[in-house]
């Protein structure tokens, strides 16, 4: 008997294992196109619910469907409003999995199938074509997953789940209990799900439990409604410690689904019933003959795959027209902090935070943007400390920037330890070259930061000092500092991915040169000339050097950058 389970919980992982490998074979596939799908969303409501249906059906993931709109809510570029359908529609684009199941797992026996699967996989996956090597993960993934069913089908038939004794018992005792039967099965899904962190997984053993007879129907949908509370508590636990607006999309999902069973308790056989009528199921029925029970096990699971379906779809029928006040619900449960202006934290992504691999980037080159526009902000302190006389506002700004220079120091790190976590997952060729330019664009971004830095210092010797810099020396550097603000101006409008002229950077950064050899020959003149001291002019020229070192890594974001388009 041990060893049985042993087996069937060894098939289960094979099951959960070509799931993963066939939604990340998918997802290198579509993985830039899903981004351009979700980025062009429409702000219609029935847009978006069509858009997280069809994306959740395409990547067989729902929580990669919620995370990426998550991200495109802290960009901006889609309110919590207008991502509340697009994870509705999440929920009804999972659904298709259990159809998957239903129909090639329970119709047909692709037992004989699935090797021939594995040879076709296989030699896709040897092909230098890198669409054709994803396409070919993606049939790996998708025989791994039948062989897990099929085989647990097998186990369960050869433990004769329908003959023992304790099983029966079991169900039979727990079938008198009303109400509480139902509950029972529903927390006891709930669990299932969180322990496994599948709802797929545990829908499978529903579909084969209620297909080999052993567990009655109505205890079956129980254990599916736990299912899609067990998920949403699983993306609850993991966005604790994600940023607000996350902890309230994954609160939004989570919503959804208690309100769902809510409903469904309240006329539970009512509403089973009818799904089973639809599908051609009665639950009453009793299969007496071989050929009645080959077909009540099929149809059993049409039922359970159909009550998913009509579950997720009935709730967004019902919820589709209360958006704005569920909006108002979460964003009064879960309340935004107000964080100080300096605070450099990761706004747009957690490690706390369930992801994919492919599309985890695009939250990434957020940060990274976001990041750039810290560093503009800190840059633009320095002409302000350049022209600040009074001592006391001089050290506060000056340990503001200080303070600037440290935490991007840390973002700059936290930023490449997710990339690096990243690359841990199955990333296609084209992604891989994305991290390593989006490593080189951090890197230079803290760069500049550091250049701002040593502009402050350069500055703070000079306010230290008796002496000060000429009118012509602060002409000069606030000349300087424009031409680097617009740089940097640039730089930002190609991180946001704007149509812009790219050999434009090269052209600020020659003009930058060539202004800061004039004035380095004009400094040894002016020293010369005694127009004022040696000091001064290593003070004046730390500026001018370090803005001109700026604008060097300005032009190696921007072609940074470039190459992360070219991989788009």
């Amino acid at each position: 008997m041990i060893l049985m389970i042993l087996k069937m919980i060894g098939c289960l992982a094979l099951l959960m294992f070509g799931m993963k490998t066939m939604s990340e074979g998918l997802q290198k596939l579509t993985g830039g196109h899903l981004r351009a799908v979700l980025g062009t969303m429409t702000k219609h409501r029935v847009g978006g619910l069509l858009t997280g249906t069809f994306v959740t059906a395409a990547v067989q993931s729902s929580t990669a469907t919620t995370v990426l709109t998550v991200s495109f809510v802290n960009a901006g570029l889609l309110t919590l409003g207008q991502a509340i359908p697009v994870i509705m529609g999440a929920n009804i684009g999972t659904t298709a999995t259990a159809w998957v199941m239903s129909i090639f797992g329970f119709q047909f026996n692709l037992s004989s199938f699935v090797w021939p699967i594995f040879a076709v996989g296989i030699i896709l996956g040897f092909t230098k074509k890198n669409g054709t090597k994803s396409f070919g993960e993606f049939i790996m993934g998708f025989a791994f997953m039948f062989l897990g069913l099929c085989t647990l089908r097998e186990n369960a038939v050869a433990m004769d789940l329908s003959h023992n004794e304790t099983v029966i018992n079991f169900f039979t005792s727990c079938g008198g209990w009303g109400i509480w039967t139902t509950l029972l099965f529903l927390v006891l899904g709930s669990v299932l799900t969180m322990c496994v962190q599948s709802s797929a997984a545990i829908m499978a053993i529903t579909l084969i439990l209620c297909s080999s007879g052993v567990l009655p129907i109505y205890q079956g949908i129980a254990l599916v409604m736990g299912e899609n509370i067990g998920t949403t508590v699983t993306s609850n636990l993991a966005a604790l410690s994600a940023s607000t607006q996350a902890r309230r999309a994954a609160l939004a999902h989570m919503l959804f689904n208690v309100f769902g069973v809510i409903w469904v308790l309240i006329i539970f056989h009512p509403f089973v019933n009818m799904v089973c009528h639809l599908v051609g199921f009665d639950p009453n029925f009793v299969p007496q003959t071989q050929e009645e029970i080959a077909k009540a096990s099929v149809r059993v699971t049409y039922a359970l795959s159909g009550f998913h379906t009509a579950f997720n779809l009935c709730n967004v029928l019902i919820l589709i027209w209360f958006i704005k006040p569920m909006e108002k619900l979460i964003c009064k449960i879960i309340q935004g902090k107000k964080e100080e202006e300096e605070d450099f934290r990761l706004k747009f992504i957690s490690s706390g935070m369930l992801t994919t691999s492919e599309l985890s980037l695009y939250e990434a080159q957020k940060e990274i943007n976001n990041f750039a526009v810290r560093t503009q902000k800190m840059f633009r302190f320095v002409p302000t400390l350049l022209e600040t006389h009074n001592e006391d506002d001089f050290n506060k700004l000056f340990s503001r920037i200080e303070k600037y220079e440290g935490i991007s120091d840390n973002i700059e790190l936290e930023i490449a330890d997710y990339l690096n976590k990243v690359t841990e997952g199955h990333l296609s060729p084209e992604s891989k070259t994305q991290v390593q330019c989006m490593l080189k664009e951090i890197s230079e971004i803290e760069s500049i930061g550091d250049a701002c830095y040593n502009m402050a210092r350069a500055i703070s010797r000079k306010f230290s000092s008796k002496d000060d810099f000429t009118d012509e020396q602060y002409a000069h550097i606030r000349h300087m500092m424009v031409m680097c603000d617009n740089a940097m101006e640039f730089m930002l409008r190609v991180v946001n991915d704007e149509p812009v002229d790219v050999n434009q950077a090269l052209n600020n950064e020659n003009e930058i040169n060539n202004y800061r050899k004039q004035l380095r020959d004009k400094n040894f003149d002016d020293v010369n000339d005694q127009k004022y001291n040696y000091r001064m002019g290593v003070h004046y020229m730390d500026v001018v050097n370090n803005c001109e070192k700026m604008a060097d890594y300005v032009i190696n974001v921007v072609e940074a950058h470039a190459h992360v388009r070219l991989t788009y």
